[in-house]
């Protein structure tokens, strides 16, 4: 869950640092914004921020349910609701990308981009990404772990060393 998590903190940080530099940057050419909607598609974005709903939606449930059941069923009750609620962010999120993919590359790039993740093998990567990543994150946590605990461990020893007591 936490892999998730940080992905997820990733997509809006993302997000929300191509929303501070859209300011800055020149708006795109209507062009270049239909060519990013396009790819934007191709990559499956939308599924990917239609599937942080149910996230958001699992990480309040526990601080305005506080375990009492029978909010608890009031609040899976609204779900729809909340759908309705998270549609302009959901709408936002992809615009935002698409402005994002616009001011990052040519016309041209974003329908080679596009043509690669048409490809059999462009959406088989699509497909694995989110476990690649996840994968990716799991072993890098591990790796990082055993390097602070050998790092740790070194340090002690050369503190002690020294004579310090630890």
């Amino acid at each position: 869950m936490s892999g998730r998590l940080l992905i997820i903190a990733g997509i809006f940080s993302g997000l929300f640092l191509g929303l501070t530099s859209g300011a800055v940057a020149e708006a795109p050419s209507p062009e270049a914004l239909t060519a990013a909607r396009s790819l934007v598609t191709t990559l499956k974005l939308s599924d990917r921020y239609k599937a942080l709903l149910p996230t958001i939606l699992l990480s309040l449930k526990p601080v305005l349910t506080q375990d009492r059941p029978e909010i608890e069923r009031d609040y899976d009750a609204m779900s729809a609701m909340v759908a309705d609620v998270y549609t302009p962010y959901y709408n936002a999120m992809l615009d935002n990308a698409a402005t994002i993919y616009a001011n990052s590359f040519s016309v041209d790039e974003m329908r080679q981009i596009e043509g690669f993740f048409r490809l059999p093998v462009g959406q088989k990567f699509l497909q694995m990404q989110p476990a690649i990543v996840q994968q990716g994150t799991e072993a890098a946590q591990d790796i990082s772990r055993k390097a602070s605990d050998e790092i740790r461990a070194r340090l002690t020893d050369a503190l002690r060393q020294k004579g310090h007591k630890l």
